[in-house]
């Protein structure tokens, strides 16, 4: 899934950030409202981890505008707030959940998987659960990745990188913003981990192909596009 995180307490948001990447998830993160609001209305995302006390605009009055617009996007919101009432003016502003911090991510995990498989995918946009570029077909739900009908298995970090390059078809990534969407750290940009995660994926997703989708930039990074 492609999950977007909006705390401004950067030790919680590297926090959450990691531990999605590492069961494979896609993450964009933020750490104001209105940088948040503008990622989330920029993009379709399959949950959003929404802090309620953000500089810049709070995360209720942001839940609120979207669910005006009709996004209805599946949202935890996350507070160091306990009263009940505080509780429940986050899910009425249209939280699907609610999380008091501290919080084990282990419970912040298993609430993301509640709600979005209780969101129905038609609710969410078909675009938010299927991918698709020339015969290759994506399921962000399933996790299933088929090309001319053909099963493709991918290890988890695979997947997230073919989900990446999907989201971002026709788009060159360069080498650092993969590894920052990917890895969450810095590493030298001599390092040769993206171009061997590369040709794994391309081994998969193009070998026995005549059409090739994943293509080389020299100089600038990797592509996804159906056209050779």
């Amino acid at each position: 899934m492609r999950i977007l995180v909006i705390e401004d307490d950067t030790k919680i948001q590297e926090f959450v950030s990691r531990g999605l990447r590492q069961e494979g998830h896609t993450v964009d993160a933020a750490s104001t409202g209105p940088e948040g609001l503008a990622l989330w209305e920029a993009h379709r995302f399959d949950a959003v981890v929404l802090d309620i006390m953000l500089p810049g605009a709070d995360g209720l009055s942001i839940l609120k505008h979207m669910r005006n617009t009709g996004d209805q996007t599946p949202v935890i919101a996350l507070s160091a707030k306990i009263a009940v009432d505080d509780r429940v003016s986050g899910l009425q502003s249209g939280a699907d959940d609610y999380l008091s911090k501290p919080f084990a991510f282990s419970e912040l995990s298993a609430r993301l998987q509640a709600i979005t498989r209780r969101t129905p995918p038609a609710q969410k946009g078909k675009d938010a659960t299927l991918l698709a570029v020339a015969d290759l077909r994506v399921n962000l739900l399933t996790r299933t990745v088929t090309r001319a009908d053909k099963k493709i298995d991918l290890q988890p970090r695979e997947f997230v990188l073919l989900d990446l390059l999907m989201r971002n078809t026709n788009r060159p990534l360069a080498k650092a913003f993969i590894l920052e969407r990917i890895w969450d750290y810095n590493l030298d940009l001599q390092t040769n981990i993206v171009d061997v995660l590369i040709c794994r994926l391309r081994n998969k997703i193009d070998a026995g192909f005549d059409k090739k989708l994943i293509h080389t930039l020299r100089g600038v990074g990797y592509v996804l596009r159906a056209d050779q």
